[in-house]
C-alpha cells in the first residue's frame, strides 16, 4: 500500500521523477506527461462532482479511484524481474466503463449534429475533462507506440471521454439543454 511521510521530497529537483519501479525520467517524458493529464483531468471530475447529479456524482467517484490505478499502471511499465506485480488496470474496469456508456446513453435522444461543450456547470466541467482525458489518451498512444502499455489502460482512457462525454449530455437535461453546433452559422449575416 501507498505511505506517504512527507509531500516535499526534493528529489524532483534536477527535473527528473521517480517511477514506480525506482527508474529516473525526465519530467517532459510523455509516461510522465500522460499520468500527468490524468491528474489534470481527475481533478475536473473532482469539480464537476460539486455541479452534477447524485447518480452522475457516484459513477464519477468510481472513475476518480480507477483513474489512480490507470495512472499506478503506467508508473510502473511493463518490465521482467519486478519484486512485486504491479497494479494493472484490467478488462472488468474498462467492461463497467462500457456498461455505464450504455445506461446512460439510454436516455438520450439522437444527434443531428455535434454538441458544443457548455450547458450546465457540471455539464461544461465534465466536457472540460473529457478534452483532458484525449489528451491523455494520446499521450498513453504515444507511449505504447514505443514501449508495452497494458492494452487495458488504453483502452480505459479511450472509453472514459465516451463516458464524460455521455454524463454531459445527461447533465444537460439529457441532451434537451445542449447546444449543437451550427456549420457555417456565422457566416450569414
Amino acid at each position: 500500500m501507498v505511505k506517504i511521510d512527507r509531500v516535499t521530497t526534493r528529489t524532483g529537483d534536477d527535473g527528473r521523477t521517480v517511477l514506480g519501479d525506482g527508474a529516473r525520467l525526465p519530467k517532459f517524458h510523455p509516461r510522465i506527461a500522460a499520468y500527468g493529464s490524468l491528474d489534470e483531468a481527475n481533478s475536473f471530475i473532482g469539480l464537476a462532482r460539486l455541479h452534477v447529479s447524485q447518480e452522475t456524482g457516484h459513477l464519477l467517484a468510481r472513475i476518480q479511484n480507477d483513474l489512480f490505478d490507470v495512472g499506478a499502471d503506467l508508473c510502473k511499465p511493463e518490465r521482467s524481474g519486478l519484486k512485486a506485480e504491479p497494479l494493472r488496470v484490467i478488462d472488468k474496469q474498462v467492461a463497467w466503463l462500457e456498461e455505464a456508456i450504455e445506461g446512460a446513453n439510454r436516455r438520450l435522444g439522437g444527434l443531428t449534429s455535434f454538441v458544443l461543450p457548455g450547458g450546465s456547470e457540471g455539464a461544461a466541467l465534465l466536457h472540460v475533462a473529457r478534452s483532458v482525458v484525449r489528451r491523455a489518451e494520446r499521450e498513453v498512444t504515444e507511449i505504447a507506440y514505443q514501449e508495452p502499455v497494458t492494452p487495458a489502460a488504453l483502452r480505459y482512457v479511450n472509453r472514459l471521454s465516451d463516458l464524460l462525454f455521455v454524463l454531459a449530455r445527461v447533465e444537460n437535461d439529457d441532451g434537451r439543454k445542449d447546444t449543437l453546433w451550427s456549420p457555417g452559422a456565422s457566416r450569414e449575416g
